[in-house]
């Protein structure tokens, strides 16, 4: 796909005459949309109308606005057409794709009694298991997305200092882990990892039972198994586990633009958002103790 976005963005620039901004956004865009693709291990010429609506649904759930959300689907769009006049491929999975008028929802949050009761659902009694409590603890612990997490390599955690290294693109940023996700996951690297692992040269973090990079697709099932395991008749996805870390970071006296930067949010704006949850009694304490208030 990298080869074949190359000649398209040659095509914009050469032919099209496409100011510098624009094209700087169809390469941000499609750029998002390849590593999308790659974390989720399918290939340009073989996306569908539904992985289309599938990753329109990650950036509304991300916070992205309307129009950006609009802007990403033209860019995907032209990509497709262009492809699909060169041969590349067979159809447009953008064809019926609508540009949708997505209101800002409210996002989904776990009360902390939630988190707790699925963090425990996991039992260290087997591989699978050791594996599910450290995955579990780690995405409730960094709040990094679902993409995120499975593209980890094994060297992007630190157990010593205690942190995960988490790169998106040529941004990478440093996410501290709690002292009972640190726990899950040196017990699954030393005791269940080793063992599920058919190919020592396989760098994948987290792994499934065939011992190769689990999928986005395996995440989002193990979760629905333990929601379901803890009769939480919320929707649990890997992004309400995001929402929670930061809703319940924030609730805690957490500075917003420290949780930003953990996001990985660019623009403030999208973890603002996160301010609706405010714990009501510091809002009590705030409305009482300051002098404008």
């Amino acid at each position: 796909m990298e080869r074949r976005l190359k000649y398209f963005f040659e095509f914009l620039e050469n032919e099209k005459k496409l100011s510098e901004n624009t094209l700087q956004s169809y390469k941000r865009d499609l750029k998002q949309f390849r590593m999308y693709l790659e974390a989720c291990g399918i290939q340009y010429h073989k996306v569908t109308e539904e992985d289309i609506k599938e990753y329109i649904k990650e950036l509304d759930e991300e916070g992205k606005k309307p129009s950006s959300i609009s802007r990403c689907i033209a860019s995907i769009r032209s990509f497709y057409q262009y492809a699909l006049k060169h041969k590349k491929v067979k159809v447009d999975p953008t064809a019926n794709i609508k540009s949708p008028k997505i209101e800002k929802r409210t996002p989904s949050v776990l009360t902390a009694k939630e988190v707790e009761l699925l963090l425990n659902q996991p039992k260290d009694v087997d591989l699978k298991g050791t594996r599910d409590k450290a995955m579990l603890e780690f995405a409730y612990a960094t709040g990094m997305r679902v993409t995120e997490i499975i593209s980890l390599n094994i060297e992007d955690v630190n157990l010593e200092e205690g942190y995960v290294v988490c790169k998106t693109g040529s941004k990478q940023r440093n996410i501290p882990l709690g002292k009972m996700s640190l726990n899950a996951l040196k017990e699954y690297i030393e005791e269940s990892r080793e063992v599920l692992i058919k190919d020592e040269s396989e760098q994948a973090l987290f792994v499934n039972i065939n011992g190769t990079r689990l999928t986005r697709q395996g995440f989002w099932k193990i979760i629905k198994y333990y929601k379901e395991q803890a009769h939480i008749t919320k929707d649990i996805t890997p992004h309400v586990l995001r929402h929670s870390f930061a809703t319940h970071l924030l609730q805690n006296g957490a500075d917003l633009k420290a949780i930003q930067t953990m996001l990985g949010h660019s623009d403030i704006s999208s973890t603002q958002i996160y301010m609706q949850f405010q714990d009501e009694g510091l809002k009590d304490v705030y409305r009482k103790a300051h002098p404008r208030a």
